[in-house]
């Protein structure tokens, strides 16, 4: 297959043609992002370790019967996607009080919710990623009622899958954001990434295995992301 133009490019990825109509040729970059990009760092060897562990994740995700656009790993940055377009709209799930949910509430981090808690966020830089209900996600075209209950509910499928992933290696699932597309027969299946980027983990101990190092200031983001990428890899706490 060959790399074709630069078709797209944002904060962590650039998105390449191929000469397969329906393929995406995905590199993953060096750029760290935290405030919705208002803070931006290069920092070397952070594509290619969001990349392996995207990758593992989405092959055992493909393995469990979900429809993601993942359709192999080419080099230590590159993959290759399913070309979809891709739903303006963020699906996160909390499963422990953390981050901006424990801000919003006035909560203490660290309480396991009792059902996990599915929300949106509009997907627009420029307003900085709002929150939105069902009502708006209906007002503003994104997706149907009907849509609407099968992101839930594959989210709270996704859910459960990964936290035996992570689980498996000694890290709790706190929290996840995915986003969704559409192929051309409006089938919506996963796309995007799945790492420590777009995860909240915490070890055992409570440590931050994920960018909060980045937007805390309390770690080495390379150091810790190769250690999830190591637990991934040989399957050990």
């Amino acid at each position: 297959m060959e790399k074709g133009p630069l078709l797209y490019e944002g904060k962590a990825k650039k998105l390449f043609t191929t000469d397969t109509n329906n393929v995406l040729w995905v590199e993953y970059c060096d750029q760290a992002t935290a405030l919705n990009g208002a803070r931006k760092e290069q920092i070397a060897g952070k594509g290619e370790l969001n990349n392996q562990i995207t990758s593992l994740i989405f092959e055992k995700l493909n393995r469990a019967g979900v429809t993601t656009h993942f359709i192999k790993q080419l080099s230590k940055t590159e993959q290759l996607n399913e070309r979809v377009e891709i739903i303006p709209m963020e699906v996160v799930l909390r499963n422990v009080v953390a981050g901006s949910f424990a801000k919003r509430f006035g909560l203490e981090e660290g309480a396991v919710l009792s059902e996990p808690i599915v929300e949106f966020y509009y997907k627009n830089d420029a307003l900085d990623d709002p929150f939105i209900n069902d009502e708006h996600v209906k007002f503003l075209n994104i997706a149907t009622d009907e849509e609407i209950a099968f992101l839930k509910a594959e989210t709270r499928t996704i859910n459960a899958l990964l936290k035996k992933i992570w689980s498996e290696i000694g890290l709790t699932l706190v929290d996840f954001k995915l986003e969704f597309g559409r192929r051309a027969d409006g089938t919506i299946i996963l796309a995007d990434e799945i790492s420590p980027d777009t995860s909240r983990l915490w070890d055992a101990e409570g440590r931050h295995m994920d960018k909060d190092v980045f937007r805390r200031n309390i770690g080495d983001l390379i150091e810790v992301y190769t250690n999830v990428l190591t637990k991934l890899e040989n399957g050990v706490k």
